[in-house]
């Protein structure tokens, strides 16, 4: 298992909780998700978790986990997305808008963290959108699971 970021310290965060644990067998290395150094088709899965709505060119790193899987390797991506409840979006857009800044600056002392956090929800594509940029870099049989009613969905894709 390779645990790739483009940020040295949230994989130094990783290598320390993960070495607490007693996992020992991981590789870490630091990558631009849009320009892995990884030679094609080496993984059998590519996973990515909260992750892709911060990269600058989404097509991009579709485009290189694509190229880094084996024919036959499954793409998941665990993702914020638009809920799609009745009555919930409202309640959540408050929520998200209001509260969770707030949230941030008494919990973490960083309210604009907190703040970009949500703008990079709200600036996401939307379910549909995403799945249609999975299929445009070749990624077949394509799937969406929507968790708490699309406020967060799992996306994912093979490669044929």
């Amino acid at each position: 298992i390779t645990v790739s970021d483009i940020n040295q310290d949230m994989l130094d965060v990783g290598i320390e909780r993960a070495l607490e644990r007693g996992l020992d067998s991981l590789v870490w290395s630091r990558q631009n998700a849009e320009v892995l150094t990884f030679p094609d088709r080496f993984f059998d899965a590519y996973t990515i978790a909260f992750g892709i709505r911060n990269v600058t060119h989404i097509d991009k790193a579709l485009a290189e986990a694509y190229r880094v899987l084996k024919h036959g390797g499954r793409f998941y991506c665990l993702e914020f997305s638009t809920t799609e409840w009745p009555g919930f979006k409202e309640v959540y857009d408050a929520y998200s808008h209001h509260l969770v800044p707030r949230l941030g600056s008494a919990i973490a002392g960083d309210a604009d963290s907190y703040r970009y956090l949500i703008e990079s929800i709200r600036r996401f594509p939307p379910m549909p959108e995403f799945e249609a940029m999975i299929r445009q870099a070749g990624f077949v049989n394509t799937r969406v699971e929507p968790i708490l009613g699309g406020l967060v969905a799992i996306h994912s894709g093979w490669k044929i």
